[in-house]
């Protein structure tokens, strides 16, 4: 899917595409697990599955040397999906890994999840995630 770079980035951040997730979809390497994670999200609304593949961890239990089927399955789920919108509840920074849950809400409901990133030599990478309950009061 094509973006505008002057349209209201899919990650939901208010911000304009070109302010937000494009400069690391581009190459710039986010400073923080938390963008990691935005741009993570807007980069499956956009169908970007080579920068899903570059950001996930090789622990990760997705993560395969297939990249062709590998990059199938992200596309098809992102082709399938509509991605409506991103809440991050809690962001917990750390030198070498962080922590950040989050609801993403789908056309198909929502989505809550506690993820895990490791920093690899300065590279925040998408480790492993663990569903939780929508409710974080």
């Amino acid at each position: 899917m094509k973006i505008s770079p002057n349209a209201l980035c899919p990650c939901h951040s208010g911000k304009k595409y070109k302010q937000c997730c494009q400069p690391y979809h581009k190459g710039i390497i986010p400073s923080t697990a938390e963008k990691l994670m935005r741009s993570r999200y807007s980069a499956f609304a956009l169908g970007l599955a080579e920068y899903i593949m570059a950001t996930t961890h090789p622990n990760n239990s997705d993560y395969t040397e297939d990249k062709e089927n590998w990059k199938k399955s992200i596309l098809n789920f992102s082709q399938s999906t509509r991605f409506l919108g991103l809440r991050i509840n809690e962001f917990i920074d750390g030198e070498d890994k962080a922590f950040v849950t989050f609801e993403a809400i789908l056309d198909g409901g929502s989505l809550c999840e506690k993820s895990r990133f490791l920093n690899v030599e300065g590279k925040w990478l998408y480790e492993s995630g663990e569903f939780t309950s929508t409710d974080h009061r």
